[in-house]
């Protein structure tokens, strides 16, 4: 069975992170899959929303450690590049659904999200400086705007991760409760519903204030991230959570 699966309902694409064993964790193959059904989405029609979310009781890990040093992301022809691209451009409604576990990339994805909704046992992060890499997705230039500088340099230099309520309370979620997968289902439908090209437009208003600041501060994150992937920092960091990772194994 694929690591991601793609079901459509009616006019909504739902896209599953598959790996619950390894807590959705995501790979190269996998950031080539989520970039490929949102290409084709943008493209149909007939889709009008996309809802995001991961089988069983994490959203995602993360990038699989594994995977990721053994070929790490070297320009913006990786698939993990290519993936944020897709997000950030893609020019239709994505909701989200979080529970448990989004870790790094599980949750600046969010950041490009128009409505997220989570579980109580939502519990986000991102520990890039903890792994002696810097922040991704444009979160960097988002997460200040959303929740203030000085919460915003606690969060990103000490790795500390937050509640879903805490999320709800800066604007990262938008709703919390138990039956989030229905209620944002439920959500899709209501857009799907609307007028297409009327829902693409005011997407297009709402992101055009800080679309290109943030497509310029990805480029500068991404360029740093990779200079971070080849120092001695990040591979001690590396080596340091994979012997862990063994170790509780």
């Amino acid at each position: 069975m694929s690591d991601v699966l793609a079901r459509i309902d009616g006019s909504v694409l739902v896209l599953t992170l598959n790996r619950p064993a390894k807590m959705n964790a995501i790979t190269r193959s996998m950031y080539l899959g989520l970039s490929r059904h949102l290409q084709e989405a943008a493209d149909d029609f007939a889709i009008r929303a996309v809802i995001l979310q991961g089988e069983g009781d994490h959203f995602t890990a993360g990038n699989d450690i594994y995977d990721f040093v053994e070929e790490p992301p070297t320009g913006p022809d990786s698939p993990v590049s290519k993936f944020l691209e897709s997000i950030h451009n893609f020019p239709k409604p994505l909701l989200a659904v979080v529970s448990g576990n989004a870790v790094g990339i599980g949750t600046t994805m969010l950041f490009h999200c128009e409505i997220v909704f989570a579980t109580s046992t939502a519990k986000f992060s991102m520990p890039f400086v903890s792994l002696g890499l810097v922040p991704e997705a444009g979160s960097s230039y988002i997460f200040p705007q959303l929740v203030g500088y000085q919460e915003a340099a606690r969060i990103f230099l000490t790795g500390d991760s937050f509640s879903a309520d805490d999320a709800k309370r800066y604007g990262l979620v938008s709703v919390v409760a138990d039956d989030a997968k229905e209620q944002a289902l439920a959500m899709a439908h209501r857009i799907a519903m609307q007028p297409p090209t009327s829902v693409i437009n005011t997407k297009a208003l709402l992101k055009a204030r800080s679309h290109e600041a943030i497509s310029a501060v990805m480029l500068v994150e991404s360029e740093l991230f990779m200079l971070a992937l080849q120092s001695d920092e990040a591979m001690a960091a590396f080596m340091k959570f994979t012997s862990r990772s063994s170790q509780g194994d």
